[in-house]
């Protein structure tokens, strides 16, 4: 389950080198747009593409689909395939079901160590990025239109994450890609496209529907 719900929370950052170039402070202006930019949408979609390498196996783990969010704190991703997936947000609380599996797993959501685990919800949140992560570096990729931020944690906010990087449109700041490498050697990259801030989406879309059959579990 820790596998999959890391990838499947793992929601927007970076790092394909170009020239380096700006400040911290540049970069840490650039972050805090950023964050002003997704706090003022109510909601937000886009197609992604997941990357998961396995350690110690030499396999990388694939999916693709579509993500939704909505303020406040819900989330909804609907992975393609035959081994899709459950991962919800409802506002509350988090649901993951693996693929064929005879069990919800259920966890209230927390908002304290939401930095650690999903950024792209944090901005959906009550939260503030910046006040957990610091721009280390910034690379822009001046062939493509997009602008790197290489992001570390500030003091014990993020705890589980070793850095972040978020790539972003040069011009828009719309977040394409999202790479997490965690404490551990881990590794979660997630690419978006067609990304849309404010799309109009059901109320139904973030409501959990028990499977029948299927047990609950908290934890």
């Amino acid at each position: 389950m820790v596998t999959i719900s890391r990838a499947a929370l793992a929601a927007l950052f970076l790092f394909l080198a170009a020239t380096q170039a700006g400040t911290e402070e540049t970069g840490d202006a650039m972050l805090l747009k950023i964050a002003r930019k997704y706090g003022a949408a109510r909601s937000f979609s886009a197609r992604f593409r997941q990357e998961v390498p396995l350690q110690n196996i030499g396999v990388v783990r694939k999916a693709s689909g579509e993500v939704f969010f909505e303020r406040p704190l819900k989330m909804r991703w609907n992975y393609r395939g035959k081994e899709a997936e459950l991962f919800l947000a409802d506002g509350q609380y988090f649901y993951f079901r693996p693929a064929d599996s005879p069990q919800v797993f259920r966890r209230r959501i927390d908002e304290k160590v939401l930095g650690g685990k999903i950024p792209l919800l944090l901005l959906f949140g009550k939260g503030d990025i910046s006040l957990l992560l610091r721009v280390e570096e910034v690379i822009h990729r001046k062939g493509r239109g997009e602008t790197a931020l290489r992001l570390v944690p500030r003091g014990d906010g993020a705890q589980e994450v070793r850095r972040i990087d978020l790539v972003v449109g040069s011009g828009d700041l719309m977040v394409r890609e999202v790479h997490i490498y965690d404490r551990l050697g881990g590794a979660n990259h997630l690419y978006l496209e067609g990304a849309v801030i404010d799309p109009s989406l059901s109320p139904g879309l973030f409501r959990f529907r028990k499977p029948a059959g299927v047990e609950v579990v908290d934890g």
